[in-house]
């Protein structure tokens, strides 16, 4: 409605109570409340504050207006219906002497009882076994990680969360403010769907300074996570005449889901304590790999000086392609640092990174560096998909990478994350002799084997039972 049109209304003869609502020949209809969708011209001629105290009862039964609810102050909602303040009053005053309504003076009139829903049974998971006992029985479905996630447990052992108890809430609070006080009306727009240039700038910055290699903002794409960069490759990949994409073994589960979910193969390839085996690689015929190669996901191996360069040469000679997971690189304590596959050979390695290991999985937010025959498609993906993501906590992001707060943070939780893991060592070492521990020198997760003939999903299920969350390495 345009600005005064109200105001224009009363120039005509008022609807009176009881009265149809004029045609549109005869006039604008009165224009009501959006609460509840009450219509002005629906208020009977008597009986007004009972007609509304029904309504109202109505609504708190089936469920619109819940616990805790507000109403609209009884002046504003007369002035909507085109009724006295007393009515409104009076139908607030009905169903607060039944106990529906409390009148809280300047914190409003609220909902302070309901019935009780009616108990319907919660929808079906695919898991045929729905409670803690169930999870890890049969073949993992897509549905498995958000079941993991509702199972509360004291001891929370998934791989891959950093110690979210570390966020550096101050830190992060301060680059906002500092954002909102230099941020203009413009930057409240819709934005860059490569993401902020300053963002972008940032994470070039960052690449260049932790991952050894140097990379043009204008060749950095934001996305909603690695996640996402695997969803909006799975169409452009099959659209380049690509079906499989071959995945480490033992590798990631969750990535596999995300690729066949785009409509892609995922051929196991081996790892040994080299890395991923390319004579295997080779085998598969894939043309398109995803490796992590500075911490495999789970075993913690390093892909090797030898094992590197006879990867690089398999994308030379083969047209190969090799999507580089660099998932948690940034955490290491007994070793140094592992470059990237992307410092050795642009044209071939399509990096992907993120903040969900360097801050926390909630803010959804990391980056890809395609080679440039994908990028112009994988923008248009990212644009057609969500026009990028949200600006502010770009920009925010931005500010803590420019700051130094970022490293002050990863230096404070590699301290964090080195405790803990020595603190699992010693439990481990003491509570199950003979456990060999894998990938202790970095990274956010252990991987434990222990020679016993109880399959690791059992395992899983039983400490599970006594309050200890781990995935088992079958998956």
């Amino acid at each position: 409605m345009r600005p005064g049109l109200g105001t224009a209304a009363a120039c005509h003869d008022p609807v009176l109570p009881g009265q149809s609502p004029p045609t549109a020949g005869g006039g604008p209809e009165p224009p009501g409340s959006d609460f509840l969708q009450l219509r002005a011209g629906d208020v009977p001629a008597a009986g007004k504050a009972e007609w509304l105290a029904a309504l109202l009862r109505r609504a708190i039964g089936d469920g619109r207006l819940g616990l805790g609810s507000k109403l609209p102050p009884t002046r504003h909602l007369a002035a909507e219906l085109r009724v006295s303040r007393g009515v409104i009053t009076e139908a607030y005053r009905l169903l607060t002497e039944d106990g529906h309504l409390s009148g809280r003076r300047r914190g409003g009139t609220v909902v302070v009882a309901a019935p009780a829903p009616p108990r319907t049974p919660p929808p079906r998971r695919a898991d045929p076994n729905p409670g803690p006992d169930g999870l890890f029985v049969g073949a993992p479905g897509y549905e498995i990680f958000d079941a993991l996630r509702t199972t509360s447990a004291p001891v929370d052992l998934t791989p891959g969360r950093p110690d979210l108890t570390a966020f550096p809430r101050a830190a992060w609070l301060r680059a906002e403010r500092e954002v909102l006080a230099g941020l203009s009306a413009e930057q409240l727009g819709y934005g860059d769907p490569r993401g902020t240039a300053r963002l972008r700038g940032a994470v070039a910055e960052w690449l260049a300074r932790n991952r050894g290699f140097r990379v043009e903002p204008d060749e950095v794409l934001i996305v909603a996570g690695t996640a996402q960069a695997l969803t909006l490759l799975g169409p452009v990949l099959r659209a380049g005449g690509v079906g499989a994409v071959a995945v480490e073994d033992p590798g990631s589960l969750g990535v596999r889901q995300h690729l066949r979910y785009g409509g892609l193969d995922t051929p196991p390839v081996p790892v040994d304590d080299d890395g991923v085996r390319v004579a295997a690689l080779r085998a598969t015929g894939a043309s398109v790999v995803l490796l992590t190669p500075a911490h495999q996901f789970p075993t913690g191996v390093v892909t090797s000086g030898p094992r590197r360069r006879e990867l690089l040469r398999w994308a030379a000679e083969d047209d190969g392609l090799i999507l580089e997971d660099d998932y948690d690189a940034e955490h290491r304590y007994d070793r140094p640092p592992a470059p990237a596959l992307r410092a050795l050979l642009s044209e071939r390695v399509y990096y992907l990174g993120s903040v969900s290991k360097l801050l926390a999985p909630a803010l959804r937010t990391g980056w890809m560096v395609p080679p440039p025959r994908w990028r112009e498609r994988l923008l248009e993906a990212k644009r057609f998909t969500d026009l990028g993501n949200p600006v502010l906590p770009q920009l925010v992001l931005a500010r803590l990478m420019e700051s130094g707060a970022l490293e002050r943070h990863l230096r404070t939780v590699r301290a964090r994350h080195r405790r803990r893991r020595d603190a699992m060592i010693a439990a481990l070492a003491e509570q199950l002799p003979g456990a060999v521990v894998h990938g202790a020198a970095a990274g956010l997760h252990l991987t434990v084997g222990y020679a016993s003939d109880v399959p690791d999903t059992e395992l899983a299920a039983a400490a599970l039972a006594r309050g200890v969350k781990c995935h088992p390495l079958s998956w």
